[in-house]
């Protein structure tokens, strides 16, 4: 069996299914035991720590929430800066904005204006890949901050979503990496 079975297993064994959460027909997949088993998180980490050297990063960005929790150890493992990309309202000082459209609505992210420049080369960490949105928003904002997108990493995509497709345009040739996809 290869690495990446091996990884895939151990990360699949992991994430719990949460039928109709949070609404009805919806199939939920909560990371949360993952994050509390040392071994799968440590592995978890260190894949997402290689993508950041293969793409030649030199920060990480999380996106809220649970990019956060991922982005964060990547970032210290591979040896780089970690930014977060927040909500709109939620960082002290001057931010850089980015809207992008909802289902229901539209919805803004933020990310320190002087934590980014043209020297960077980012790395987006996230949970899931679903339809790609604020992804997509978060490779705007970066841009738009004057640094260049070295790729999109993720725990898990959701195919059936059609985020990848949705993000090929804003990621202009940089890597998309799932490790697992459903």
């Amino acid at each position: 069996m290869s690495d990446h079975a091996d990884l895939s297993g151990l990360l699949l064994s992991r994430i719990r299914d949460v039928a109709d959460y949070p609404e009805p027909g919806v199939m939920f997949k909560d990371i949360t035991p993952l994050l509390a088993d040392p071994k799968a998180f440590d592995a978890l980490t260190g894949a997402l720590a290689d993508v950041a050297h293969r793409a030649g990063a030199t920060k990480v960005v999380g996106l809220e929430a649970r990019g956060f929790i991922l982005g964060a150890p990547v970032a210290v493992r591979a040896g780089l800066g970690f930014i977060p990309v927040r909500k709109a309202g939620k960082l002290p000082g001057a931010t850089l904005s980015q809207s992008y459209d909802l289902e229901y609505g539209s919805a803004e992210i933020e990310v320190h204006a002087e934590d980014l420049g043209a020297e960077d080369r980012v790395l987006v960490v996230d949970d899931v890949l679903a339809t790609g949105g604020t992804a997509e928003a978060s490779l705007q904002l970066i841009r738009r901050a004057g640094a260049e997108v070295a790729g999109l990493a993720v725990l898990m995509e959701l195919g059936f979503l059609g985020g990848r497709a949705r993000l090929e345009p804003a990621l202009a040739g940089a890597p998309l990496e799932a490790l697992l996809k459903v």
